[in-house]
């Protein structure tokens, strides 16, 4: 949507977003598990290893966390090559590690898979198909070269060739399949985080421009009286200075410019929508004023009224709440972006419900994203340009706020094409395009009728 645009940076995602004590205190676990593996090997199981090399690799370990702990600051990020490097080498020193004590015969060879789930959660792509590709490079080395892993008595402890070809099987699996659900599950997770930013922020945005439009109406309100004084005065001077055509002219000037002050005020005024009156307004009120951006666009917005009960149930009252308006008119606009010359905004209300119906004369929504409508960042790649909107990547993050905002006001979206549900009725047979239909509780979204008529009270003075 148009009004719903918020770009963030391609990269936002993935760099300088890891501080480097998180990874740090994680090698301590790590580094603490391979010590503890090599004296309970070499104490409670008598197996005779390379003792010296594999504490070796492991101090090499205990150094660099070392290094990194007292040489960098606390609160340093990490750049995504940084995080690469730490990981790479975290990978490369257990592989030395499993070369140590045994290759794919030691059963913790499967640990192979975990910097590779790390990568898929905290980099890009990239990094993590040249890491997973590292790691099956190294399990598949481990299958012919490795010291082997003896008793004290001698014995090589060797699993069949066939298990050992099926632990490399599972590893390449592992790292192939675990790398991509982190993956995918991390994508969906920053796309929910991003998008539910940019709820908060169009909604922040909205409550902004209605306090401020409560503003300018109280300072339109305010203004009035001097004005008008400023006005007569003026008129009163220039019928006095007829003889004098320089101080006339200056008087009428005066005239003039008060008009446009009182002018611009009630052109800005028109947005004051915090007076108390106007804190509740009737459904269709709200409707008109989430459709007013929108109606001078070429498009005809028409709006229907069908009220259930006998007699009728009255017209409700609502509460001008900013996430309703602005998830309507997003809806909105999205039905005026895509019909051919109307859209019809359907009001429908019970004794128990409000329902809002918003339909176009347009194509629809495409039949393959149907059933994915509300999800952000949802597009595809190969899908054709539109002609009529060639900006428009795809129905994403609008739609998405539209959705979010309403549902948390407490009402149910449903989607569809007119083409499909209207198939049968004639006089809705022009209703070809997208079908939204917004359905809350009547108490949900209708205000206080004793709130409605409260008197608005003496004047308040606007301080700065």
């Amino acid at each position: 949507m148009a009004d719903s645009t918020i770009n963030f940076p391609a990269s936002s995602r993935t760099r300088n977003w890891i501080r480097l004590r998180t990874l740090v205190f994680l090698r301590w676990w790590a580094i603490a598990g391979q010590i503890a593996a090599l004296v309970i090997a070499e104490l409670l199981y008598g197996l005779s290893l390379e003792i010296g090399y594999c504490y070796l690799v492991v101090g090499v370990s205990v150094v660099s966390n070392i290094v990194a702990t007292f040489i960098f600051p606390e609160n340093k990020r990490l750049s995504e090559r940084e995080t690469l490097i730490i990981t790479l080498f975290d990978l490369v020193q257990l592989g030395v590690l499993l070369y140590l004590t045994g290759g794919l015969n030691n059963p913790f060879s499967i640990l192979i898979v975990g910097p590779v789930t790390v990568s898929a959660a905290a980099l890009t792509a990239r990094s993590t198909i040249f890491l997973a590709l590292t790691a099956i490079v190294i399990a598949s080395v481990l299958i012919e070269f490795h010291l082997p892993l003896r008793t004290e008595q001698g014995f090589i402890l060797r699993v069949p060739d066939i298990f050992l070809f099926g632990i490399w099987v599972a590893i390449v699996i592992a790292v192939i399949f675990l790398g991509a659900y982190a993956r995918r599950i991390t994508s969906e997770m920053h796309a929910m985080s991003e998008a539910l930013q940019a709820t908060q922020m169009a909604l922040a945005r909205e409550q902004k421009l209605t306090d401020l439009g409560g503003v300018v109406a109280a300072a339109a309100h305010e203004l009035g009286t001097p004005l008008a004084t400023i006005k007569l005065t003026s008129s009163e001077l220039a019928q006095e200075l007829e003889g004098n055509d320089d101080l006339r002219e200056d008087a009428l000037l005066i005239k003039e410019q008060a008009d446009r002050c009182r002018d611009i005020l009630r052109s800005m005024g028109r947005a004051g929508k915090d007076d108390l009156h106007l804190r509740h307004a009737p459904l269709v009120a709200v409707l008109e004023e989430a459709a007013e951006p929108h109606a001078e666009r070429g498009k005809t917005i028409l709006f229907e009224e069908r009220p259930h009960g006998d007699p009728p149930e009255h017209q409700p009252t609502i509460l001008r709440r900013p996430e309703i308006i602005h998830g309507l008119r997003n809806l909105i606009q999205n039905a005026v972006d895509f019909s051919r010359a109307t859209v019809w905004i359907e009001t429908e209300w019970t004794d128990q419900s409000i329902t809002i119906r918003i339909m176009d004369d347009g194509l629809g929504y495409p039949p393959t994203l149907l059933g994915r409508i509300g999800e952000p960042f949802m597009r595809r790649r190969n899908q054709p340009a539109d002609s009529r909107r060639p900006e428009y990547e795809g129905m994403g993050l609008g739609l998405f706020i539209a959705k979010t905002l309403l549902e948390r006001s407490g009402a149910d979206l449903n989607f569809a094409n007119g083409s499909d549900s209207f198939r049968t009725r004639k006089d809705y047979s022009d209703r070809t395009g997208a079908f939204v239909e917004v359905t809350w509780p009547r108490d949900r979204l209708e205000s206080d009728p004793r709130a409605a008529r409260k008197t608005l009270g003496q004047n308040q003075p606007i301080s700065g």
